[in-house]
């Protein structure tokens, strides 16, 4: 963990898995629009690190927020936020 978890959002002691508090704080960040469409998140590392949270704990919140169809993997390039679905059966 790190060393300040005093500026992460995550609370340890709150009943929810971790990972979830992980992914609903990003899709929080993605719907107030701080992390646009197209958006590049930061590696499974770094976002442990941000969080104060362990790398596997970082990866499967990144695997909810895929889930949830707010963030896209593409391998060897990284984890970027979705494009919303337009409606009309063409996406962007």
């Amino acid at each position: 963990m790190a060393a300040d978890t005093g500026d992460s959002p995550i609370d340890p002691n709150k009943i929810a898995y971790v990972y979830m508090q992980v992914a609903d704080h990003i899709a929080a960040r993605i719907a107030s629009g701080e992390l646009r469409p197209g958006a590049r998140l930061p590696g499974e590392r770094d976002l442990g690190t941000e969080y104060g949270v362990a790398y596997l704990t970082a990866r499967r919140a990144i695997r909810e927020l895929r889930e949830r169809g707010l963030v896209l993997t593409l391998p060897a390039k990284g984890t970027f936020v979705a494009y919303p679905e337009t409606g009309d059966g063409q996406d962007r």
